[in-house]
């Protein structure tokens, strides 16, 4: 058997977190056994569907390396790949399950069903249709139809009795048919309800595996009972567990959870968010961390796979980036830095900067807090120049300004080699420790702690004028 898979996403959104573990998933199993992966656009939701997100949910899954061998922009034997360029396909299967007796024309208003609805929850039950048009006759029901009533097709499913099916991962598992509803097939609109198109699209196209997430499996009896009322082979399922915000909530973009373009915007390389999401429900069996692309296709196994839920731990994604921003060529690094150095200070010399900063901080948007203190002194506590290994305080500091201050002043050509040149040479002349000049200078220069940088690249950047204007107002500032 030729393994197929498909991630087929609704375009309400765009790509969280839990959808990009699918669809990882479903493309790590069909490239470890040499099969397909298919994207699927599943678009019949028109009242939810957010304008652009199809293309920024491809464009997102290109992002994060996985390309599909069958779906929009590239085709295939099993197309179109867009449920609503289907739309003529699936009523007839419906109307195939309506004469075969597994479904039924359903001619209920809106206001019956929110009052059936209400009354139930008034009784703290949960609502379930009445089956009330099941016992309208076929041909009184299509003469209806033809009459222009509105109406939607329902599966009609038994009240008695189990339905079984198994999962790959979770094993053998029954339903009681008494808690499953008759769901709609067709809606009023002439288009199929995500659970209708999902089963046909996915016969279709001959899917072989279906990975998707534990909230499907309610859903399955379902699709079993429309595979069984078709006599078609169903595929096999693959329930992923849930990625959780917390211990009491999955990831939503409601509650500020990020997307995987929002990761990305924030400064997150793609290459260690598919790392880190991989890893969030499956173990490759030994001690490794950082996987490419190509290696977590070759380590991937479903043995690995978790059944209980993983926990987005975004502090433990910041580590792992930080290893993958440390990892990167100065070259790559700064072709991604550039544009956050040029955004915080237009003007500087952005490729020193890139450098001082590269292998300094984990996440690209932490380049602007980090270099802001170029653009602006920030306050600070005067206990900054106390440094017991540099043997510096407040008292020493003032002198130690003193002293570097003209030789600041004496610097004609205003390059860090110089400036450093100058402090140096100076500091060695009248006998004294760098450390004993050059932290109280970078601590005036800076007004923190931890600099990319120290003094003199820090004095090359601020400019001359800058820095001897900080200078005196931190000799200033301790003398008062």
């Amino acid at each position: 058997m030729s393994v197929r898979t498909r991630f087929a996403p609704s375009p309400t959104g765009f790509l969280h977190l839990g959808g990009l573990r699918t669809a990882l998933y479903a493309y790590m199993f069909a490239k470890k056994n040499g099969g397909t992966f298919i994207l699927r656009i599943e678009d019949t939701d028109r009242e939810r569907e957010v304008e652009g997100a199809t293309e920024r949910l491809k464009y997102a899954l290109k992002l994060a390396g996985l390309d599909w061998d069958e779906g929009p922009d590239v085709g295939g034997d099993y197309g179109p790949y867009v449920q609503t360029q289907r739309r003529g396909l699936y009523a007839p299967y419906a109307w195939k399950l309506v004469e075969s007796g597994a479904a039924y024309p359903c001619f209920c208003t809106n206001e019956r069903l929110d009052e059936e609805r209400g009354k139930a929850e008034r009784d703290g039950q949960t609502f379930k249709y009445d089956k009330r048009c099941k016992s309208v006759p076929l041909n009184e029901a299509k003469r209806r139809i033809d009459a222009g009533e509105p109406y939607v097709i329902r599966l009609d499913m038994p009240t008695e009795g189990t339905i079984a099916f198994d999962d790959i991962h979770y094993g053998h598992i029954e339903v009681e048919c008494r808690q499953l509803d008759d769901i709609i097939l067709m809606k009023a609109d002439g288009l199929p309800t995500y659970n209708f198109a999902n089963v046909v699209d996915d016969h279709l196209m001959e899917i072989t595996h279906v990975l998707r997430g534990t909230e499907f499996l309610s859903s399955t009896p379902k699709y079993n009972f429309l595979y069984k009322a078709f006599g078609w082979e169903k595929p096999i399922y693959i329930h992923l567990p849930l990625v959780m915000a917390d211990s009491t909530r999955k990831l939503s973009k409601r509650h500020g959870d990020p997307t995987f373009e929002d990761l990305l915007n924030e400064g997150y390389l793609a290459d260690a968010v598919v790392n880190y999401i991989a890893l969030l429900g499956w173990n490759p069996g030994d001690e490794r961390e950082f996987f490419t692309l190509p290696e977590l296709v070759e380590a991937f196994t479903l043995e690995g796979l978790s059944k209980s839920p993983s926990i987005f731990d975004k502090t433990k994604l910041t580590w792992m980036n930080g290893e993958y921003m440390r990892r990167l060529s100065f070259e790559d690094f700064f072709a991604r830095a550039g544009k956050y150095i040029e955004e915080t200070l237009p003007g500087k010399d952005a490729e020193y900067l890139a450098r001082l900063l590269h292998g300094r901080v984990d996440v690209l948007s932490q380049i602007p807090q980090t270099i802001d203190f170029l653009r602006e002194l920030p306050e600070y506590d005067s206990a900054l120049y106390v440094h017991k290994k540099m043997k510096t305080d407040e008292k020493n500091s003032i002198e130690a300004l003193a002293f570097a201050l003209p030789i600041l002043e004496g610097v004609s050509d205003w390059t860090e080699p110089a400036v450093k040149d100058a402090l140096l040479m100076g500091i060695a002349n009248a006998g004294r420790k760098n450390g004993a000049v050059l932290w109280p200078l970078r601590v005036a220069l800076s007004g923190l702690m931890n600099t990319p940088g120290g003094a003199t690249e820090i004095a090359y950047l601020l400019g001359k004028e800058e820095t001897t204007a900080r200078a005196n107002k931190a000799i200033a500032r301790l003398s008062d």
